[in-house]
């Protein structure tokens, strides 16, 4: 899947990742790191806090999405990176043992009026939980070379 381009995509094409088991260790690892608050670091705090327990702090959830859409190769050989991210939430907390998988939608495609080497995707994403509860929903630009671009790029 990894040789695709831009012409090679259509509307509707959906991937979907394998799963990955989130533990408690990562849960504080990137807490203490990037969002160190106590509800994501802190197993005894957490359980009288209002989520009733340890949860993973949405920028973690976020990279996991990151990682297992990309782990899929899906964009690899077209991928020319994204000016940025929609509307992102979170319905639901992601905990200790969840393991969660991305399904992926592409949901629109049209050519770069500027750039004519690029093609501009805008996939949809929701990020589920081993009950097959959204944890993460989101949509996001990315950009992707075209066909008569990739001959001449060096």
């Amino acid at each position: 899947m990894s040789d695709r381009l831009f012409e090679d995509f259509r509307v509707g094409d959906r991937f979907v990742s394998a799963g990955m088991t989130v533990t408690e260790a990562a849960i504080i690892d990137f807490a203490r790191q990037w969002d160190p608050q106590p509800f994501h670091m802190d197993a005894e705090f957490a359980r009288g806090w209002t989520f009733g327990g340890l949860i993973a702090s949405g920028l973690h959830t976020m990279s996991l999405t990151l990682r297992l859409w990309l782990d899929q190769g899906v964009f690899r050989a077209c991928s020319l990176g994204s000016p940025g991210l929609g509307a992102v939430t979170f319905p639901r907390p992601v905990r200790p043992g969840d393991t969660l998988h991305v399904v992926t939608d592409v949901v629109e495609l049209r050519a770069s009026e500027s750039k004519p080497d690029r093609g501009i995707a805008r996939i949809r994403q929701v990020t589920l939980n081993q009950r097959d509860e959204p944890v993460l929903e989101q949509e996001t630009v990315v950009f992707l070379k075209r066909r008569d671009a990739a001959t001449r790029i060096v």
